[in-house]
């Protein structure tokens, strides 16, 4: 079903395209009869395609970006499906794949990554790729560092399924794919052809459990105490339920069924001591007041034990000694408090060795949940609703579109567990305000300052017609940032803007560009594209 809709929406977007560029040539035919017409002509092709026109905060002839464009990579031009695709294997699976070594880039599953293949060895490993029966249409994705003047390379990737290319007429291609499974690099090589190739073995992802459901459903419940009590009383309380703790087998016979008859005893004992502990206090004072005052009048003693209503005649003619009588107080106390206690209390408390709250800092869906409130609050776009009861791929999604460091993503593609990614990402969002230089700890951003131009998030990955890949953060301000050259317009990812290289002030490294509307019409005004792979990773 998701395979469906993810074709279906790429099906859209090529149609969106065409229509696009058809709309281009009739804007360019009416323009040339429009002497007094200044707009550019690439902006006045999405002038209602890829534009909305805001209500009330801007005029009537103003235009609004549209995010839904930028993740098209309209600036790739037309590409076509690729057929004799497979949507994933097993886990544990060991394949052969041409490798593409990105710097700067981390590829998660469900991600999108465009290319622009140029160099011949790597056009041949489209080619081998495209025509594999392994694993058809399949390369590996590893992100490649430097570390002083030497490259090292990350040993977790991720398989990229080509969705869709094109091949141009001076031989290169257009690709665009997708992120498919994780995978842990078991040896590369180089091909004989030239490009690099590797042995992967695919990484066998956990499900995800409601760790409470698992962890105390199969305990006795506290509530069921020795079924002493009168069935029919019991009966009449309503067993706690959590939203996150729903099991249907946790009664005291589908335990006690498995269990030995020295077993049943054992468990009876500890129900019970359950019981003493939670009147012991009194209980305890009783017999030791019996033991010490035992000389004492038979008025003052019965006050002390608190009989049930028998004077002190009666008492002793039972023969009873203190000690005994301290006894039966116990039992009668015990007997009183189970009739008399609202037992709802107790199936509050927790029934396993650690308190419910542990267990809820490992419950995958309790945690996606809180990772989705988390990303509304802070980022907003896109919303996580869609997918915060599959938490594998909610972590996945998060992992791949949170506006951090390219070194802080690599660690958390190569966290294996989806509770304990999610917790990271839990502490990133909280913990995330600034955005600084990597290599001179200036601050050039601040969380207030993000501003999302792409449906895909905050941060997305997009490719240079030199086939440089580059994962950029938007800000619609940034600071101590100058800029180099003039701004361009040809081969702009965001469709109307034209781009300007900006440098750190401080230190000169290159972060990202400034991009400005070609048309003072068309909102935002500006904006700022920041390298993931220039940022630090404080980001407090």
């Amino acid at each position: 079903m998701d395979d469906d809709r993810i074709l279906e929406r790429e099906r859209l977007q090529i149609e969106l395209i065409r229509e696009l560029d058809f709309e281009e040539l009739q804007v360019e035919e009416v323009e040339e009869d429009s002497p007094d017409s200044d707009e550019d002509d690439g902006l006045a092709a999405f002038r209602v395609t890829s534009h909305t026109r805001l209500s009330d905060n801007l005029g009537a002839d103003e235009l609004i970006f549209n995010p839904d464009v930028a993740s098209l990579h309209t600036y790739l031009g037309e590409v076509e499906d690729t057929p004799n695709r497979i949507a994933s294997v097993d886990g544990g699976t060991v394949l052969k794949l041409p490798l593409f070594y990105l710097e700067g880039v981390v590829l998660f599953p469900e991600s999108t990554l465009p290319l622009r293949i140029i160099q011949s060895s790597f056009l041949a490993a489209v080619e081998r790729a495209l025509s594999q029966t392994n694993a058809p249409c399949t390369i590996g994705v590893i992100r490649v560092y430097r570390e002083g003047h030497q490259f090292k390379y990350a040993t977790v990737g991720t398989t990229a399924e080509i969705r869709q290319y094109r091949r141009l007429s001076d031989g290169s291609f257009n690709v665009i794919t997708r992120g498919q499974q994780r995978f842990r690099l078991k040896r590369r090589w180089t091909d004989v052809e030239g490009f690099p190739c590797g042995e992967v073995h695919i990484v066998d992802e956990d499900v995800p459990l409601r760790t409470p459901r698992d962890a105390l459903g199969k305990l006795v419940p506290v509530s069921n105490l020795r079924g002493r009590c009168d069935s029919s009383k019991m009966s009449t309380f309503t067993p706690h339920r959590d939203t996150d703790e729903q099991s249907v087998a946790n009664s005291e016979e589908s335990f006690e069924g498995g269990l030995t008859l020295s077993e049943k005893r054992l468990h009876h004992s500890a129900v019970d001591s359950i019981m003493d502990d939670w009147t012991s206090s009194d209980d305890d004072q009783v017999v030791s007041t019996s033991n010490i005052q035992s000389s004492a009048s038979h008025s003052y003693s019965s006050r002390s034990l608190g009989c049930s209503g028998q004077d002190d005649k009666n008492e002793s003619g039972n023969g009873k000694s203190p000690v005994s009588q301290g006894k039966d107080q116990k039992h009668y106390r015990l007997t009183s408090f189970r009739e008399k206690t609202d037992l709802n209390r107790f199936r509050m408390a927790p029934r396993a060795f650690w308190p419910y709250w542990v267990y809820r800092m490992y419950d995958s869906y309790h945690l996606a949940q809180r990772a989705a409130d988390l990303w509304k609050q802070i980022v907003g776009v896109p919303n996580m609703e869609a997918v915060v009861n599959k938490p594998d791929i909610l972590s996945f999604f998060i992992a791949s579109k949170i506006p951090v460091s390219e070194s802080i993503r690599q660690e958390l593609l190569e966290i294996d567990g989806v509770s304990y990614r999610l917790q990271r990402e839990i502490e990133l969002l909280e913990s995330f305000d600034r955005v600084r230089c990597k290599h001179c700890q200036t601050v050039i951003a601040r969380r207030s300052d993000m501003l999302v131009m792409s449906s895909d998030g905050p941060l997305g990955a997009y490719v240079n017609p030199h086939g440089y890949v580059h994962e950029v953060m938007t800000f619609y301000k940034a600071n101590d940032i100058a800029l180099r050259g003039r701004p361009v317009l040809k081969d702009s990812w965001f469709p109307g803007y034209a781009w300007t290289i900006a440098n750190c002030a401080t230190c000169e490294t290159q972060l990202g560009w400034l991009f400005t509307a070609a048309n003072k019409k068309l909102k935002p005004s500006s904006f700022w594209a920041v390298r993931s792979s220039q940022v630090a990773d404080d980001m407090r």
